[in-house]
């Protein structure tokens, strides 16, 4: 019978369902860990290598020399296992693999839990954690969330230039536990978004070239220190999603680049394996033990550190087998003929399916740059299983259409106004992300045309549009301060700049548009359904202005609202509203406060019985310049009830 035999607490079923690609927790058997055996505490170590002759185990506690640290091959199929009393715990070890009467180079545990510092690449044999959460309630309350009718608000953050030591050094998770999360909850986020934390060498790839898909990066700390990290960040209701890489891997030779002297978690084929534009290595995705990897590795970070969403790195690099392959080189096709990953479609699916049968309160968002459809579709339809997509065309569209001078932004009207075309066809979430303020791209303030004080006026009307666009919300660091350089990934944020009054108003203006956000139902709620939006005018190009209302479950409560995308004051200015009464400006990104010019619509607006923007009344109002204006009939919420001293 399956299970019945033991190897080292190893049964013979997880060895089983490994190599059939179900073993979704097979961190649990692979790797090192610290177990009792026959009475005795010690490591075990197992690893996959089907075409190594012997493998094994070394390091300074044997002169990593390993002749009497060896593994044991068990299955046909390339496990190895074995258990040694003498090895401290955290000893640094690799594995030395034998093939064919090559010696390959020492790697790393394609499964440890921790690693060395970089520049050093050896894996390190952990104790067992005993670290004690204390997120109860957090764990309560995730199983009763819905996160496509609730507000999210994320920022994003590369924790080694968010801020540093005077000398430049990082600061470690316990340290960034005391600083970031103060701060983002000071600012209103619902969500912190880290770059990739799985151990990788450079650190200029920020992550996103990992070698240790199960070590969390040693630059800011241990394992434990991290779970710290995410666990305050839960006792202050803040959300932790992590990015996450499974299209690639790096082709260091300490690492999973030909593990055992061949492609093993890559493709054999070099022509499916290579991402020659990045320099890096393709998963086989269709390997049966590589999908034990990789799902295994998602439900790794979502159990043992509680984290709360994964965001899929490069998703369309994975569907389709062309993808950045260079102009001139031959191109591949799967066995229909077409240019699709059959294989990934069928992991993605796969690994959304299982993610959300054991984590159903999970955000996996995938950073698609395709049009595909279907993408947040459930798999049983046809769909990739996720829950939320990036919208990248919204992003790429409205950083077009704000580059613009005002005076020609009438003659591109259309980047303004057709995400709302297919906004409800996806369950979107609007970024404003890191790769938008690197390579030379411009800072977000830097992009916006005009003076000084027309940039200020452009960011914040940008981020008010976003935040009153339907779909859940992201802003890289940095972006609450209206930063004039672009991300200087070795370099902390500006913070110098917040003794300077616009680039202080930026950032209370971002934490007053956070709080905004979260008090007001109608932004979030019907984010994904297309009763949460309607236009009131979509066509004054002449303008620059649309006018739109959002709407929540409670009926005749919608939001008025109005952007104008010109630095011109307009009086007596017409907007339809819905029904009868008197409404007021609850919010405007043009108060001084912000640093705007404080044209402002304080007084009462009572409606005028006469059709307007196809609806039964309207009012007159005053509309601020490179400012969205936000009206409500409701005045029970009112903008000067918000504490602006507390932001």
């Amino acid at each position: 019978m399956r299970g019945s035999i033991l190897y080292y607490n190893i049964s013979e079923q997880d060895i089983y369902l490994f190599h059939q690609g179900t073993n979704y927790r097979s961190h649990k058997i692979l790797g090192c860990h610290q177990i009792e055996w026959d009475g005795a505490q010690g490591f075990r170590f197992a690893v996959w290598a089907p075409n190594a002759d012997r493998v094994l185990v070394v390091g300074d506690f044997n002169h990593w020399d390993g002749d009497q640290h060896s593994l044991e091959r068990i299955t046909n199929e390339g496990l190895w296992v074995g258990f040694f009393k003498d090895i401290p715990a955290g000893s640094a070890y690799k594995y030395k693999i034998i093939s064919s009467n090559e010696q390959l180079p020492l790697k790393a545990d394609p499964y440890a839990t921790e690693s060395e510092l970089r520049p050093a690449t050896a894996s390190l044999a952990t104790a067992n954690s005993t670290y004690e959460w204390q997120d109860e309630q957090w764990q309560v309350d995730r199983k009763v969330y819905n996160p496509h009718q609730s507000p999210i608000s994320i920022y994003e953050v590369h924790l080694g230039s968010w801020k540093t030591k005077e000398l430049g050094e990082y600061f470690t998770y316990r340290e960034l536990a005391d600083e970031l999360i103060p701060y983002v909850k000071s600012l209103g986020f619902t969500h912190i978004e880290l770059l990739p934390l799985s151990e990788h060498p450079f650190d200029l790839s920020w992550g996103y070239q990992t070698t240790g898909y199960f070590s969390v990066t040693s630059r800011y700390g241990t394992p434990d220190e991290f779970k710290y990290f995410v666990d305050q960040c839960h006792q202050q209701h803040i959300g932790v999603i992590m990015d996450w890489v499974p299209g690639h891997f790096c082709k260091d030779d300490f690492a999973l680049r030909r593990f055992d002297g061949r492609p093993l978690y890559e493709y054999a084929d070099p022509k499916k394996a290579e991402k020659k534009a990045w320099g890096t290595l393709t998963f086989d995705f269709g390997r049966p033990e590589v999908q034990s990897f990789l799902i295994s590795n998602a439900l790794f970070w979502l159990e043992e550190y509680r984290i709360d969403g994964i965001r899929v790195d490069a998703v369309a690099s994975m569907l389709h087998l062309n993808f950045d392959r260079p102009d001139g080189e031959e191109k591949i096709y799967n066995t229909f003929g077409g240019e699709e990953n059959l294989e990934a479609y069928a992991f993605i699916r796969k690994l959304n399916e299982v993610v959300f049968s054991f984590k159903p309160s999970t955000l996996m968002m995938a950073e698609d740059s395709s049009d595909l459809p279907l993408v947040t579709a459930p798999t049983y339809s046809g769909g990739l299983g996720f829950n939320f997509k990036w919208n990248m065309g919204w992003m790429n569209d409205m950083l077009k259409y704000m580059k613009k001078e005002p005076v020609h932004r009438k003659w591109h009207h259309n980047l303004l106004t057709f995400s709302f075309m297919y906004t409800h066809s996806e369950n979107f979430l609007l970024p404003l992300s890191h790769d938008e303020v690197v390579h030379g791209k411009k800072s977000l303030l830097d992009k916006m045309p005009g003076d000084q004080w027309q940039q200020f006026a452009n960011l914040r009307l940008l981020y008010g549009y976003m935040m009153a666009h339907p779909g859940k919300k992201l802003l890289f660091m940095g972006g609450e301060l209206g930063q004039y350089a672009e991300w200087k990934d070795k370099e902390q944020l500006d913070w110098h700049l917040l003794n300077y009054p616009l680039h202080h108003g930026i950032y209370t203006y971002v934490g007053a548009l956070n709080q905004f956000y979260q008090d007001h139902p109608q932004l979030f709620e019907f984010d994904h359904d297309h009763r949460g939006f309607e236009w009131v005018d979509p066509h004054n190009i002449d303008q620059s202005i649309v006018a739109f209302r959002r709407k929540g479950e409670q009926t005749d409560d919608d939001l008025i609202i109005i952007c104008n995308f010109t630095p011109v004051t307009y009086y007596d200015y017409k907007v339809g509203v819905p029904v009868p009464g008197k409404y007021k400006e609850i919010f405007n990104s043009d108060r001084a406060a912000f640093g705007g010019s404080g044209v402002t619509s304080d007084a009462d607006h009572f409606s005028f019985p006469e059709k307007w923007h196809g609806l039964p009344q309207h009012i007159k109002i005053k509309v601020p310049p490179l400012a969205i204006a936000v009206f409500h009939q409701d005045n029970s919420i009112l903008e000067e009830d918000i504490d602006w001293k507390k932001l």
